[in-house]
């Protein structure tokens, strides 16, 4: 068996190859290119025994076209997290000494000696990577939005009031965007007739009580309220138009990429389990889909995938002391996502619900509630992918009156 280590780079990568006595083979430094991942290839082979010896490979990324060259030349590759290679380090050495070469060697040892307590890279398939894909980037889009509407808020606090009197919290609706494009400073506010909030209304696609909501927007607008001086309240106004457009644009794109999402998302064969959940829609349902991914073997039990997923608390005990703390070392994205599921999964499910109150009712806040139905749900997942079966309500919470978690 051959360990190897590569510390890579965004230009290059430090390569170390080692037998599993722990003897230093070869090493190299090889480009970030097709020729550079071929000497990578070239160099395992040189010291390989026989055709199909074993190959393990430590490394401190798990995706990439690097990692996936890696999994597809058949070697069992080890994604290990930074802050491991670092404590690994320490355990050989105390000068505080760093390098790329060696790194390569530390991980190519780590592999050697530790990798049973790390997880090999997923062999998830490339539909669910594809939807991991369009969810964090329609999530992305959507935090992008948010920064945009707090960036708006702010300014509008600064010399509009009326406009927030108007819109209130609903800044990113089309009948705000579309009055504030033709309307972005107090003055102007002010001279709007009723017609062209209407027409402006019209413009945004609103369809309904647009003469009734168009009377209320100029009541707001036109209401007594403390004024910048003019230069300021025209500087304002120019940051006002361009965050507009650019919460306009975030819109179409979300809305684009939510249509590309659910193409690919409606196309995985878990799709219908995942959408049988309470709680999950389309875009809820991929973002879990997508982070969690379809390999059967990544997840040993419902424990491994509630770990994975940080809905399990961690136990810190010492001596007389003990303590249960929520877990920080987690895909934050996918906590996000459980964090929501539970919450919607409050309307839509008995079961979820007379569990939560349960909760309440022993003292427990709102997150810690919510955390742990969604350690529950991330649960009834996890047996629901495996038996290919989908969601039962009497099945995953049954009568009992108290539920344990």
């Amino acid at each position: 068996m051959l360990c190897v280590g590569v510390d890579w780079a965004e230009d290059h990568h430090d390569v170390c190859v080692m037998d599993h006595e722990g003897h230093v083979l070869g090493t190299r430094r090889v480009a970030d290119s097709v020729s550079g991942v071929g000497e990578l290839h070239a160099l395992v082979a040189q010291h390989a025994e026989e055709d199909d010896e074993a190959v393990v490979v430590g490394i401190e990324i798990d995706r990439g076209l690097l990692v996936g060259s890696l999994v597809g030349a058949g070697y069992e590759v080890y994604a290990v997290n930074p802050l491991s290679v670092a404590r690994y380090r320490d355990r050989h050495g105390t000068s505080g000494a760093k390098s790329d070469p060696g790194d390569a060697k530390v991980l190519a040892d780590l592999v050697r000696t530790d990798r049973h307590n790390h997880r090999p890279v997923a062999g998830d398939s490339d539909l669910v990577e594809g939807v991991q894909l369009l969810a964090r980037a329609h999530q992305n889009a959507v935090w992008g939005r948010q920064r945009q509407l707090n960036a708006l808020r702010s300014t509008l606090r600064e010399y509009y009031p009326g406009a927030l009197e108007a819109f209130g919290t609903d800044l990113a609706s089309t009948d705000a965007l579309a009055v504030l494009a033709v309307a972005p400073t107090p003055e102007l506010g002010r001279g709007l007739s009723r017609s062209k909030i209407a027409s402006a209304l019209r413009r945004g696609g609103r369809q309904r009580n647009i003469e009734g909501r168009a009377e209320e927007i100029q009541a707001a607008l036109r209401s007594e309220q403390l004024e910048a001086p003019a230069l300021i309240a025209s500087a304002h106004g120019r940051i006002t138009r361009s965050s507009v457009t650019l919460i306009g644009a975030f819109n179409a794109e979300i809305a684009e990429l939510e249509t590309a999402l659910s193409e690919h998302f409606e196309q995985h064969p878990d799709a219908k389990v995942v959408l049988s959940l309470p709680g999950l829609g389309t875009v809820l349902g991929a973002r879990v889909l997508g982070e969690f991914g379809d390999d059967r073997t990544r997840f040993s039990g419902p424990k491994s995938r509630k770990n994975y997923a940080g809905t399990s608390p961690v136990t810190k005990a010492s001596g007389h002391s003990r303590v249960v703390l929520a877990r920080f070392a987690r895909n934050r994205r996918l906590a996000n996502a459980c964090d929501r599921w539970a919450f919607c999964a409050l309307s839509s499910s008995v079961g979820t619900r007379r569990y939560y109150d349960q909760l309440r009712s022993r003292g427990k806040t709102h997150s810690q509630a919510i955390r742990q139905v969604a350690n529950r749900l991330v649960g009834v997942l996890h047996v629901c992918l495996e038996r290919r079966v989908l969601y039962d309500e009497e099945v995953a919470w049954g009568s009992d009156t108290d539920i344990a978690a």
